[in-house]
């Protein structure tokens, strides 16, 4: 038996991992110049290799309002997470069963996804002003970011109901269930990673929104407004060590909902 991969095999490796290094060098260099020692510079040559721009990052003056930022996309994302998830749930149930105009609800529901997003951004501003309200992230911001999250988990649940078997819904009514009851110890079990997944979304896709908040923030900064404001202004590596934190923080966060996928299904499959 001839073993010998074929040369295609090793094209497409190449070209994978020209890939690879592609999508995470910036990263990469990024963190590793963050540990540039206390006269290292924005570029290669590293002097010296220390701990001194993190030191730098937690001093509030160095940093301008970073920590306010951080603190404001933080409860963003948890905003936009939680309404994710709860209408997501709600519009997958309702789908299930078709109904008068579904179709043109479901096409509005997932347009803003073709929309560029400063678009966006200007119309939910626009509106804003016209009706007389105040811009600030936690109304304009939160509501110009749900048009992104929402059709990710929309498009998640109807994939998720499309192939739930409906045997368990009814098994659970011939023994006496209600509605509620079936919805609580039987669907939601059943769909929770799912739901987990959704959560992930909404949490991260916020987290580091830009184009969709950067005309609805209002006074205050979030996260990536913040970083997009200091690189004009901050010419030292304490720029890089808060993207090597924010990243560390991104994956700590993805690390947490993945334990908690596995605690879900864990309880699933023993019960």
């Amino acid at each position: 038996m001839n073993s010998k991969r074929p040369f295609s095999f090793y094209v497409l490796t190449a070209f994978f991992s020209v890939f690879v290094l592609f999508l995470y060098g910036p990263t990469i260099t990024i963190a590793i110049l963050s540990f540039q020692g206390p006269r290292g510079g924005l570029t290669f040559p590293m002097n010296g290799v220390s701990l001194h721009w993190f030191g730098e990052l937690f001093k509030q003056q160095a940093v301008g309002d970073i920590w306010g930022s951080f603190r404001r996309s933080f409860m963003l994302g948890l905003l936009v997470m939680v309404t994710t998830t709860i209408v997501s749930l709600m519009g997958g149930l309702a789908f299930r069963k078709h109904f008068r105009g579904s179709a043109i609800i479901f096409y509005l529901a997932i347009t803003s996804l073709i929309i560029p997003s400063i678009l966006i951004s200007l119309g939910v501003g626009i509106l804003f002003n016209i009706l007389d309200w105040d811009v600030h992230w936690a109304s304009s911001g939160f509501g110009s970011q749900l048009t992104w999250t929402l059709p990710f988990g929309l498009l998640i649940m109807f994939a998720v109901f499309n192939r739930f078997d409906s045997a368990y819904e009814e098994a659970a009514r011939d023994l006496g269930a209600s509605s509620w009851q079936t919805l609580r110890y039987v669907v939601l079990p059943i769909i929770g990673p799912s739901l987990i997944g959704v959560a992930l979304f909404g949490f991260t896709l916020s987290y580091d929104e830009f184009a969709r908040t950067l005309l609805t923030a209002g006074t205050y900064n979030t996260l990536p407004l913040e970083i997009y404001g200091m690189t004009t202004s901050v010419t030292t590596p304490v720029l890089f060590a808060l993207g090597t934190f924010t990243t560390v923080f991104s994956f700590i966060v993805i690390a947490l909902f993945a334990v908690i996928y596995k605690i879900i299904s864990n309880k699933r499959a023993s019960s």
